[in-house]
């Protein structure tokens, strides 16, 4: 039995709890080979991020490379990727290498408060990689600072956009965690153009934790 292969492209969490070795754990899980391409340092815990270090552009684009022309990858995932250089390095090697089942995950502040995107790469994120994605996974504050308007309720975030520049980025938006909500967080919500509901999910046994935060974090999931 051939074993399929995921990429995973974003930061290393010293704590085990998010970043690449989250996104091994999962796709262990659920029976597929994981590898990575690590794109930044985080020295964090459940608590807080303490120190982040961004690898050259250079490297992470080697590490891509490598993976790709010798293992091959049926899909891959994106996470931190701090800066506008790293966002257009990343998009130009998934476009190059001609990966088309793409989720990216638009990582932009750590669950304590830490800032893991740059402000000035939000329009690189637009620009040059959610056009590549076949899935977006944001949080509803990362879902708020795409779609570029307040989602209070689970009505705001499963119906249809109020205005039609809107719709583009919305046919991307397939999965949105109910995670960083506030009190109560969940559910999450899927659902498509012409509206969603309401999802709960049971999390994998497997992937009991996530952070920086109090674990266990509980992502639920909208379209």
């Amino acid at each position: 039995m051939i074993v399929p292969v995921a990429l995973t492209i974003a930061g290393s969490d010293s704590g085990g709890g998010a970043g690449i070795q989250a996104d091994l754990k999962t796709f262990a899980a659920f029976g597929v080979h994981g590898t990575s391409a690590i794109t930044a340092v985080t020295a964090q815990n459940t608590v807080t991020v303490s120190e982040i270090h961004e690898v050259p552009i250079r490297v992470i684009r080697a590490q891509i490379d490598a993976v790709v022309e010798d293992i091959g990858v049926q899909a891959a995932k994106t996470g931190m990727l701090a800066s506008a250089e790293i966002i257009e390095a990343v998009a130009a090697a998934i476009r190059e290498h001609g990966i088309v089942n793409l989720v990216v995950d638009p990582v932009m502040v750590a669950k304590g408060g830490a800032r893991l995107l740059h402000s000035d790469a939000i329009a690189s994120l637009y620009r040059y990689l959610l056009p590549l994605a076949a899935v977006v996974t944001p949080n509803i504050p990362e879902a708020e600072v795409l779609l570029g308007r307040s989602l209070p309720t689970l009505d705001d975030r499963r119906g249809r956009p109020p205005h039609s520049n809107e719709e583009h980025t919305r046919q991307r938006l397939r999965f949105l965690r109910g995670d960083h909500g506030g009190p109560g967080q969940g559910p999450g919500t899927i659902g498509g153009r012409a509206g969603g509901q309401g999802f709960h999910r049971t999390r994998h046994p497997a992937l009991a934790r996530a952070g920086p935060g109090p674990w266990p974090r509980q992502p639920d999931v909208w379209n």
